[in-house]
């Protein structure tokens, strides 16, 4: 569903340019529910508006779906908008608005496409349970439900691609909870393809792999072990929420490892590799004596 091979995001004015994304390289597999992690500045919320085509890439290659993110013209850009991408805010006010009910708002981007539904319009806000909610104004629901709102807009023209900008940084545990088993619904469901952009590790367990960005690269990831083809599963049981840790090689065969692990060996500038005909293992340089 997407892929990013070396992409890079510059940004430039008369006196500063600042290199939002240094040759990132990321793989989405369709239907696939995941999630972006990094501290603010890593370029995690860059990539979001590049796959959300909000933000142009300044080079490397970018693909989602059919479409070639880096190549595309301004009318191509429209249609992809509206008919593979939804998107979700963390501030709803890039959302909503204010002066029309649920129901109103998740029908205007179907008026704007020529798409209106108001039958699937109404069946979007039962599934974000605001079924007895749709004709509320907005200043009468509360944050989450005004979140649960912008959900049920993403999805009105089905796009196959949803991207969610901390979609659960401006609520409460329980609400957190409720969007996220929302999202896996959907996921399940419609087999959309959900990615989330967040600083919150919390998550890791409520997706199915997690990619870390730092310095707008590709770091680490984290896969979660599937229970259901493990034989010896038994729900509610710690396995549930195991991730495995990978290091990430790009195609030059460039590997980023974490920062932590490096500052515990005091590696800082060059490493000694070992092959043992299984694992390669990286330790401090050896001292150079004789």
């Amino acid at each position: 569903m997407i892929t990013c091979e070396g992409l890079v995001k510059i940004y430039k004015s008369d006196e500063l340019e600042v290199v939002a994304l240094q040759g990132l390289n990321l793989h989405v597999r369709e239907g696939e529910m995941m999630a972006i992690i990094g501290n603010s500045g890593s370029g995690k919320s860059t990539l979001l508006n590049i796959l959300g085509g909000l933000d142009r890439p300044s080079a490397g290659s970018v693909g989602v779906g059919p479409w070639d993110l880096l190549k595309i013209t301004d009318d191509q850009l429209v249609s992809y908008k509206r008919e593979t991408v939804g998107f979700i805010w963390q501030n709803n006010a890039r959302n909503l608005l204010p002066y029309l009910s649920a129901l109103e708002n998740v029908e205007m981007p179907m008026m704007l496409s020529a798409k209106f539904d108001r039958a699937y319009a109404k069946q979007l806000l039962e599934w974000v349970g605001l079924k007895e909610r749709m004709h509320n104004k907005l200043h009468q629901l509360s944050g989450g439900e005004q979140q649960r709102v912008a959900i049920a807009i993403s999805l009105s023209n089905r796009p196959k691609l949803l991207l969610a900008d901390e979609p659960t940084g401006s609520v409460d545990t329980r609400t957190s909870d409720m969007i996220m088993d929302i999202f896996r619904r959907l996921n399940r469901e419609l087999g959309i393809t959900i990615v989330i952009v967040t600083h919150d590790l919390s998550l890791a367990s409520k997706v199915d792999r997690v990619v870390a960005i730092r310095d707008g690269l590709t770091s680490t990831e984290f896969i979660k072990r599937n229970p259901n083809l493990d034989d010896n599963f038994e729900p509610g049981s710690a396995q549930e929420t195991v991730h495995e840790e990978y290091a990430v090689v790009d195609r030059a065969g460039r590997l980023q490892i974490p920062k932590a692990y490096l500052t515990a060996l005091q590696i800082t500038d060059k490493a000694s590799l070992e092959f043992d005909g299984e694992r390669i293992i990286i330790s401090p340089p050896k001292s150079l004596e004789g």
